[in-house]
């Protein structure tokens, strides 16, 4: 991306002005666009009503699933929208086959906290187990351990592919190679890694994906995406259907055939076309080039960090995202995020339920996160280093 095209991009994006935005792996700044199809289909509502309004711009969300397919390398109807990922991944995971005493559930040392809890708390009414797949050396979960860990009471194995407590990127694809040669199903948590690392389902080989649209794809929070496997979906039995995706037809409810399974007829029409929009921007600013950008700024940003005295990297992986996590000595992480939102720079603070099982094998009790994105500059990652640089030196005094 030329400088010209950054420039561009930042000054269509309001919040650029504002302050130093580097939570990008929490909630991005939305450019104009999204935020103008929020708006303009609200006014629209308060005019013609929104059932009127929603049946006005079909075209506009038929290019939504068009283009989210096409996004994740996904096919037509493979893909369901909804306002929460973690809500869209429970539902898919609570319509498997139920658990039996003994089973076992696999899954990496870094999931989502979130994910952790739903998958528990089956597990435990049941009497089956979870189990974390050993990590290799540099920290990403091991697919040779995963193989050799696989028995027939194996139900899912379960991998966030971009962890939220550091700049992590796991194999997802060895993991799914794995996965699919065993025939477990395979759920995978890209909530980190949509709009900031290509995807394609096929390749990664999994049968559920889900990613929230407020990070990297920078669309409007309270919109989120699944991705379901059509040949899985047969295997699903949802709790919950209403009257679009399991009306009644006859006296008899006819389940969608389609991931429109786990979603409802109400939607939030106004944040949809904002998520539209957004990836639509992504597609034409092309993800390859979004992950270069951000490979280069955040690798500038660990260098920086890595020489503050007093400051630690917490990073692992061999392969790096734009999510780059560090502690101050003696200073808590929220209070490192308290320090320099003060001074105008919005960064992230984690604690161990974000990533529960990571962050106590490596005794980590908080993370400070600042996530880059593609329109940040090199001049704001030098004044976040500096920044930073000072709250240790005051640490120290």
């Amino acid at each position: 991306m030329s400088d010209a095209k950054i420039d561009s991009l930042r000054n269509d994006t309001p919040g650029c002005a504002e302050r130093m935005h580097f939570n990008h792996a929490g909630a991005s700044l939305p450019p104009r666009r999204v935020t103008e199809a929020i708006i303009d289909h609200l006014m629209l509502e308060s005019t013609r009503g929104p059932m009127e309004a929603a049946a006005l711009v079909t075209d506009e969300l038929a290019m939504l699933r068009t283009n989210a397919v096409k996004f994740i390398g996904a096919d037509e109807g493979e893909v369901a929208f909804g306002g929460s990922g973690s809500a869209l991944w429970g539902s898919v995971f609570a319509a498997l086959p139920p658990l039996k005493a003994g089973d076992r559930i696999l899954i990496g040392r870094q999931e989502w906290g979130g994910n952790v809890a739903s998958m528990q708390r089956a597990a435990s009414h049941a009497g089956a187990s979870i189990e974390t797949i050993p990590c290799m050396e540099d920290g990403s979960v091991d697919p040779n351990a995963l193989s050799a860990m696989i028995d027939d009471k194996v139900r899912l194995i379960s991998l966030t592919w971009l962890p939220a407590n550091g700049g992590l990127i796991n194999d997802a694809e060895a993991i799914g190679r794995v996965a699919n040669a065993a025939g477990i199903p395979y759920f995978v948590d890209a909530g980190q890694a949509l709009g900031q690392l290509p995807i394609d389902v096929s390749r990664i080989g999994c049968d559920v994906l889900k990613a929230a649209g407020r990070k990297y794809v920078r669309g409007p929070r309270g919109t989120a995406l699944v991705y379901v496997r059509a040949q899985f979906l047969e295997k699903l039995d949802p709790g919950f259907v209403d009257v679009s995706s399991g009306p009644l037809v006859n006296g008899k409810v006819e389940l969608r055939k389609d991931a429109r399974l786990f979603e409802t007829s109400e939607a939030p029409i106004s944040l949809l076309l904002g998520l539209g929009e957004a990836i639509a921007l992504a597609l034409e600013l092309g993800v390859e080039a979004i992950q270069a950008r951000i490979a280069l700024l955040a690798t500038q940003l660990r260098e920086g960090l890595k020489l503050i005295s007093g400051v630690e990297v917490r990073d692992l992986g061999t392969k790096q995202s734009g999510l780059v996590s560090f502690t101050v000595e003696g200073v808590a992480a929220s209070v490192v995020r308290s320090k320099l939102a003060e001074k105008g720079i919005s960064i992230g603070a984690n604690g161990i339920p974000y990533t529960p099982f990571d962050m106590t094998v490596r005794g980590l009790q908080e993370i400070a996160r600042a996530s880059v994105s593609y329109f940040n500059t090199a001049a704001e990652v030098d004044g976040l280093v500096h920044a930073v640089e000072q709250i240790a030196k005051d640490a120290i005094q």
